[in-house]
């Protein structure tokens, strides 16, 4: 049994990357090349259709707002209309990489929409705020092109307070993970005793296993100050049955603790 080994550096400065709001793996954004058409069509999903003529949009889009206002629509979009929607695209994954798996990360999509992977239905959300994952790795073949293609069905437009729009309207990303690995959203800090002396950092992590073997994983937690200086580690091992799922939580004890202000806002 190998064991895998995770560090987490918790660093307390303002973070902006490009890569998706999931906690593991590598991930590629894939919002261009995506065909759309503003009908209903199940046969986009399917491997022999022709989307040559499809319009090419990029990621993200919201159809609603290239359509004609009216009176008559809903205010949740503007008075824009919704309607239902495919969107289509091809991906290539290159050669299998061990055992390893592979994800399609969706950050929002409006709303009730279905996902396929090479014909073949992988999951259905009807809310459209919030952001999903899922497994396509039974469905995916590499080295070749795969056929992904959601339906989206804003059809019931009023449906919100305010403006939703249409569509895939936020990032989609191929996300690439070791089987063991830590859960989607699956890092939690919090601080628990903080004074001028002394601070208590709470960490947890929700690990997962979607292999058929029981897992040996050491984490290593690091705990880095706005100049990127080390003021806090710990280091600890966790098993973890086959296709299981195990949780920890850690403390780090921080001395002399640079605290959050108005003005000085570490």
């Amino acid at each position: 049994m190998n064991r895998k080994v995770f560090y987490f550096l918790l660093c307390l400065l303002p973070v902006f990357s490009a890569e998706a709001q999931v906690s593991f793996g590598d991930a590629e954004k894939m919002n261009n090349g995506w065909k759309f058409i503003l009908k209903d069509e199940p046969k986009i999903k399917d491997l022999d259709f022709d989307d040559s003529k499809l319009k090419t949009v990029q990621l993200p889009h919201d159809w609603s707002v290239e359509g004609i206002s009216s009176s008559s629509l809903a205010s949740a979009t503007g008075y824009l209309p919704g309607g239902i929607a495919w969107y289509r695209k091809r991906l290539n994954v290159d050669e299998v990489r061990g055992k390893e798996k592979t994800y399609l990360y969706f950050e929002g999509i409006y709303n009730r929409s279905e996902v396929y992977v090479n014909g073949q239905s992988v999951g259905k959300r009807p809310n459209g705020y919030i952001s999903f994952l899922y497994d396509i790795t039974p469905y995916i073949k590499y080295g070749v092109d795969n056929i992904i293609a959601v339906r989206v069905d804003h059809s019931r437009s009023a449906d919100s307070r305010w403006y939703t729009g249409s569509g895939i309207y936020r990032d989609v990303y191929l996300i690439r993970s070791n089987p063991v690995h830590i859960d989607c959203w699956g890092v939690f800090c919090y601080a628990d005793v903080i004074d001028k002396k002394n601070a208590i950092f709470n960490v947890r992590i929700d690990m997962k296993n979607e292999a058929v073997s029981d897992a040996a994983v050491k984490v290593k937690l690091n705990l880095l100050n706005p100049q990127g200086k080390k003021v806090a580690e710990t280091s600890y091992d966790m098993k973890i049955k086959a296709f299981g799922e195990i949780s920890s939580l850690k403390t780090l004890k921080v001395k002399n603790p640079v605290l959050w202000g108005l003005n000085h806002p570490n």
